[in-house]
C-alpha cells in the first residue's frame, strides 16, 4: 500500500512525457476546487437566509401554539389550562384573541390582523423594544387603549405617529338581524398608535397588536379566546411540550410547535437547499470526467513504468492501486482547496460583509447576504467529492488498464 501511495504522488507531481496531462490533471484539480467551493458557499448562504429568517418568525410567533380543532375560538374553561401552567418547562401561558378587520386612517383603507394580547406582552414575548422603529412598546397609559402597528400596515395606512388621528377598526358584529347596514352591521371603535414593529415583510402587513380588554370588546369575545401561546423555559424540548400539552388538551385542541405553524415554508427553504445541493454534485461528477480523462491517458503514459514494474512481480492488484490512489489525490486535493477556499469567502462575508443585498432601502432586516457554515454541510459536501473522485477514478482503472497491462499476472 505504501509503494503504491509513493509511485502515485510521483506521478501526480513529477512532469509527464506528454504535456497536455498535466494540464488535465491541473483542470480536473481546479474543476473539483470550484464544485466544492460553489457548494460550500452557496450552501452557507442558504443556511444564514435560513436562520435570519426563523429568528425572525422566532420573535414573533410563540414557542407552542394552541388553538381549537374545530371553530375559531373556543373558552378557557373548556381546556385544563391550569394544568399546564403547573408543567416543568412551562414559562408563560397567554390568551390570545386575532381576527381580521377592516381599518381606516384619514382616507386609507387596509384590511389586517388585530392581535389582542396582554399589557405586558413585551415581558412575555420575543417581540420587544428592539424590533420598535417608531415610536415605543406601549399598549396601555392611564387605562388608555394604544395600539403597535405592523411597519407594512403603517405603510398601506400612511400612519404616522407625530399625527394626531386615531385609526378607525371595522369588524362584523355577532348576531345582526334585519336588513344589515353600516350602523348594525359593524362594530366600530378607535385607537391610536403608540408604535410601529418591524419583524418580517410577512408579519409587518398582517398584524396589529392591541390590548386583550380592547380586543375582546371589539369581536364581541367575552370569555373566548382564538388561541393560547405557550412560552417555554429555556432548554425545554418543544416536542416533549408538546406531546404533555396533548395529551391533557386531547383531540378539542390543534398543537403545534413553532416550526409547524409554518411548516410548509421551512420544508420549502430546506427542499430548495438540498436541490441546489443536488444540482451542484451533478455539476461536480461532470467536472470530474477530466479525473477519468486524465488517468486514461496516464496510463497510457506510463504503458513503460507498467511493464517494468510486471517485471518487478507486481502484480494487476498494485498497479490498479497507484492509478486509484492518483484520482484519489486528485479528488482529495480539489476538496482540500475548495473547503478551504469557500470556507475563507464565508468567513470574509461574515466578518466584513462584503456582499451586499441589492435595491436594500432599509426595509430589510440584514443589509448584507447572511452566512452560516455548519460542520454537518462541510461533511456532507467532503463525503460527496471524495465519492465523486473514488468513482472517477474506478472507472478507467476497471475498464481501461486491463487494456494496456502487459506481461503474466501474478
Amino acid at each position: 500500500m505504501k509503494t503504491a501511495f509513493y509511485i502515485a504522488r510521483r506521478y501526480l507531481i513529477s512532469k509527464k512525457s506528454v504535456n497536455v496531462i498535466n494540464i488535465i490533471s491541473g483542470i480536473s484539480i481546479a474543476g473539483v476546487t470550484v464544485g466544492t467551493f460553489a457548494l460550500i458557499v452557496i450552501l452557507s448562504v442558504f443556511n444564514g437566509l435560513d436562520t435570519s429568517i426563523k429568528s425572525m418568525f422566532s420573535s414573533f410567533d410563540p414557542d407552542i401554539k394552541i388553538t381549537a380543532s374545530r371553530g375559531k375560538s373556543f373558552g378557557l374553561n373548556e381546556g385544563n389550562f391550569e394544568a399546564i401552567k403547573k408543567l416543568e418547562g412551562i414559562k408563560s401561558v397567554t390568551p390570545i384573541i386575532e381576527d381580521d378587520a377592516l381599518l381606516r386612517y384619514g382616507d386609507h383603507q387596509y384590511f389586517a390582523t388585530i392581535k389582542g394580547v396582554p399589557v405586558n406582552y413585551s415581558e412575555i414575548s420575543r417581540l420587544d423594544t428592539s424590533s420598535i422603529t417608531s415610536g415605543k412598546f406601549l399598549l396601555e397609559a392611564n387605562q388608555i387603549p394604544f395600539a403597535i402597528v405592523g411597519q407594512g400596515v403603517a405603510y398601506y395606512l400612511s400612519v404616522g405617529l407625530t399625527f394626531t388621528d386615531p385609526v378607525h377598526i371595522y369588524t362584523l358584529k355577532k348576531g345582526t338581524t334585519g336588513r344589515p347596514s353600516v350602523t348594525n352591521a359593524f362594530n366600530h371603535s378607535t385607537i391610536y398608535a403608540s408604535g410601529i414593529f418591524q419583524n418580517q415583510q410577512e408579519i409587518d402587513s398582517k398584524y396589529v397588536l392591541v390590548p386583550f380588554q380592547f380586543a375582546q370588546e371589539l369581536f364581541q369575545m367575552e370569555n373566548r379566546v382564538n388561541a393560547v401561546e405557550i412560552g417555554l423555559k429555556k432548554g425545554s424540548s418543544e416536542e416533549t411540550m408538546k406531546s404533555e400539552i396533548t395529551r391533557i388538551l386531547g383531540d378539542q385542541f390543534v398543537v403545534k410547535t413553532q416550526f409547524e405553524q409554518h411548516e410548509l415554508f421551512y420544508r420549502v427553504m430546506k427542499s430548495e437547499k438540498w436541490a441546489i445541493f443536488a444540482i451542484l454534485g451533478f455539476i461536480l461528477i461532470i467536472a470530474s470526467f477530466n479525473i477519468l480523462g486524465s488517468l486514461s491517458m496516464l496510463i497510457i503514459d506510463k504503458k513503460a513504468d507498467i511493464s517494468i514494474l510486471q517485471s518487478m512481480g507486481a502484480d494487476q492488484k498494485l498497479i490498479r492501486t497507484i492509478f486509484l490512489f492518483e484520482g484519489w489525490m486528485i479528488s482529495l486535493a480539489g476538496a482540500f482547496f475548495g473547503l478551504i477556499l469557500g470556507i475563507l469567502i464565508c468567513w470574509v462575508q461574515i466578518r466584513f460583509g462584503i456582499l451586499k443585498v441589492p435595491g436594500n432601502d432599509g426595509s430589510f432586516i440584514f443589509s448584507s447576504y447572511p452566512v452560516e457554515i455548519r460542520t454537518s454541510d462541510l461533511l456532507a459536501i467532503f463525503l460527496l467529492v471524495t465519492g465523486i473522485g473514488f468513482l472517477a477514478a474506478w472507472y478507467p482503472i476497471r475498464f481501461i488498464s486491463g487494456k494496456y497491462l502487459t506481461g503474466p499476472v501474478k
